[in-house]
């Protein structure tokens, strides 16, 4: 696990209801997290991240769900960041204020949203990978039903599991790009929910820099990702 202080650079009734959505409870209405919440070393943005709330207004409706995986990356050093090969008209927002949401096409398929952090300049971003889902669960269904065999496959909590499902069930699309998550349709709150037990793990889904300990989960969340062998 990185240490506390880590360094800078280091239909709608068809889903299942099985596994029911573990909406949090607030005691006051939600705060959208300002940002200086951002403007820190990027893994403890990432270890903050786990039990806060991405809501995105459409027109279609509202959607959130709890943060419950992320992944870190940071700086042009990071051969799995954007910001490897240095700056390019696509990575522009990994290096610009911080909390701004990045969102990219990944394998020209899935539209994956990151909240950038740490000072202006500095090129880093966490990966928001899967989310409890909590309020417009009819609505994520409808989005994601696509995908399943039939719309009753669906468990509640498959429906933000993975980056691509998760932006697919709240809407999120490259036209977010650059979005301030600090206010606005697409945000981040705190709603004061219990605080979760935050597990550390290599990063998945990438071929590069698979060495760093970079994903943080809710170790006792069931929404997170399953991948292939040990975490």
């Amino acid at each position: 696990m990185p240490p506390s202080s880590p360094p800078r650079n280091a239909p709608p009734l068809a889903c299942k209801r099985r596994n029911r959505a573990r909406e949090p409870r607030a005691t006051h209405r939600p705060v959208i997290l300002p940002r200086r919440f951002y403007d820190r070393p990027t893994l403890t943005v990432a270890r903050d991240l786990i039990g806060k709330v991405l809501v995105h207004e459409t027109r279609r409706g509202l959607a959130s769900g709890v943060i419950v995986e992320v992944e870190a990356y940071i700086g042009e050093d990071d051969p799995a960041c954007h910001a490897a090969p240095g700056p390019t008209p696509r990575n522009a927002p990994l290096y610009g204020p911080p909390g701004i949401a990045y969102v990219y096409l990944n394998y020209g398929l899935h539209s994956l949203v990151n909240a950038v952090t740490e000072a202006d300049g500095w090129p880093a971003a966490v990966l928001l990978r899967a989310l409890e889902p909590a309020d417009g669960i009819p609505l994520m269904a409808r989005r994601r039903a696509g995908s399943a065999k039939r719309p009753s496959d669906l468990l509640v909590d498959d429906l933000c599991r993975g980056p691509g499902n998760l932006t697919k069930a709240l809407g999120i699309t490259l036209a977010d790009n650059g979005l301030d998550l600090t206010g606005g349709a697409l945000r981040i709150e705190d709603r004061t929910g219990p605080a979760r037990p935050v597990a550390w793990s290599r990063r998945i889904g990438i071929t590069v820099g698979v060495e760093r300990q970079w994903r943080a989960i809710a170790a006792d969340s069931p929404a997170v990702s399953r991948p292939r062998g040990r975490l």
